[in-house]
């Protein structure tokens, strides 16, 4: 029995499907939001982004003023994130009552191509039927099956957010996003960090210069970097966690953390029956306008694969949304995403990088601004970092900003406003003739600019 019937159903609150709902609620249609968990957010609000970044924030703020770090404990600062967390689902929640979304609160999975079985916390089980879906289902963290995940000591980036005591020793295994944070967070709070790179660099999508950055500054606080390794098996037991690797190293440290990508949270939802296609990781297959198999079933957000950013799932939302309502999609708005990357200090990215450019045969040069020269670091007291531009020799166009140190997911945000404009707007004449408040952190792009600017006059 069908108990309601939507134009638009959409499963999972987290950014992306909040991204979708407001934009077709918006264009008048009737929207229902089916969330697994009991709140909504999804896993950016409960599991990733908020809970992660408020500890990083309070662990930065503690180093900020040289509080004794030893003298706080894991759990402690877990809490501060609670209240973030709280206000964060209020907001959200409030919106869709605004706007007259029904919020659903229970599992889906499909029946057919127009009809979701919503499993209820109760355990009962309803019908609901919609002309169209947007799938915002999210990712896990991959579990290779040869791990036992079941122990206690063996954490992967959700089940760290429950840790009831602080290691003294860890050993992270994948140096991504994740891993390269949680190193930070960790070694701030003086725990003992080993972080295990399966490949030759950290980071390689960003800019080299950058990286070495990051991976110096990580080993000047005291992490433990190790290049080029594989995983044998996971040996664990009451007092710690052994890490054998193929090139018969072995590491033991308190716990292990698993970062080694993540699975998009595609299964048992009836995919396959309806020819909707999944890769090795879960991810749904979609087009450039973020259809399924199937046009009116969209997919958004992390379970669609790269480049899994709250932001950039917000926005893939609202553009499925978009095609839904109006048959188009406005993908070319946002052609440079930005990247934040949350280790202390902070990375942010926009553009191409130095290699990209090599490769391309680009002619290009770069200005320098260090920030133990700005004034404002000086006075902050925060002057490890460099704000990095990469422009055309010729037109002057630029081509790609990297920014290393305090503030970088803000402070990159001027160059994107820059690199948005077409033509002639889009130059570095805009950052050596535009007057910067001083002393600010944005004044690193005029001493960029004119740094590279003297390279190339």
């Amino acid at each position: 029995m069908i108990t309601n019937k939507y134009d638009v159903i959409i499963i999972g609150s987290g950014p992306g499907g909040e991204g979708a709902a407001m934009k077709v609620a918006k264009e008048g249609q009737h929207v229902a939001i089916v969330e697994d968990f009991p709140q909504v957010g999804g896993n950016c609000t409960h599991r990733g982004t908020i809970p992660s970044k408020t500890l990083r924030q309070a662990i930065q703020q503690m180093i900020d003023v040289g509080s004794q770090v030893r003298e706080v404990d894991y759990q402690t600062l877990l809490r501060t994130a609670e209240s973030v967390i709280g206000r964060q689902v209020a907001m959200r929640q409030s919106f869709y009552d605004r706007n007259l979304i029904d919020v659903i609160h229970g599992r889906a999975a499909f029946v057919d191509a127009h009809t979701v079985a919503v499993t209820l916390p109760s355990g009962v089980q309803r019908l609901y039927e919609a002309n169209g879906f947007v799938l915002a289902t999210g990712a896990r963290p991959y579990h290779p099956s040869e791990v036992d995940f079941s122990h206690p000591r063996v954490l992967d980036s959700d089940s760290i957010l429950n840790l009831g005591y602080t290691p003294r020793s860890m050993t992270i295994y994948g140096a991504g996003v994740i891993g390269c944070e949680y190193a930070s967070i960790f070694r701030g709070l003086q725990i003992k960090v080993n972080l295990i790179n399966t490949r030759s660099h950290l980071l390689s999508f960003l800019d080299d210069e950058i990286v070495d950055a990051l991976a110096y500054h990580l080993r000047e606080q005291g992490v433990l970097i190790r290049h080029n390794e594989e995983y044998d098996h996971v040996e664990a037991d009451d007092q710690g966690v052994t890490l054998h690797f193929k090139s018969n190293k072995k590491i033991r440290t308190d716990v292990l953390l698993w970062a080694q990508g993540r699975t998009g949270n595609s299964d048992n939802m009836g995919l396959e029956a309806l020819g909707i296609k999944r890769d090795s990781r879960g991810s749904i297959v979609v087009n450039e306008n973020y259809q399924s198999a199937l046009p009116h079933i969209y997919a958004v957000g992390d379970v669609v694969g790269f480049p899994s950013l709250a932001s950039a799932a917000y926005d893939q939302g609202r553009f499925a949304a978009t095609h839904w309502v109006f048959g188009k999609c406005e993908y070319q708005l946002v052609q440079h995403i930005p990247t934040g990357i949350y280790t202390i200090p902070e990375i942010s990215s926009i553009g191409l990088t130095e290699q990209e450019l090599t490769a391309q045969k680009v002619p290009y040069e770069m200005g320098h601004a260090f920030f133990r020269h700005l004034a404002r670091a000086q006075i902050t007291g925060r002057t490890t970092g460099m704000l990095k531009i990469l422009f055309h020799r010729e037109t002057l166009e630029i081509l790609g900003i990297h920014c290393f140190g305090a503030q970088a997911s803000e402070i990159i945000h001027i160059g994107q406003a820059i690199m948005a404009q077409k033509g002639e707007a889009n130059s570095l004449m805009y950052f050596i003739n535009t007057t910067f408040n001083y002393p600010t952190m944005a004044e690193a792009y005029r001493v960029a600019a004119l740094n590279g600017l003297n390279r190339v006059r």
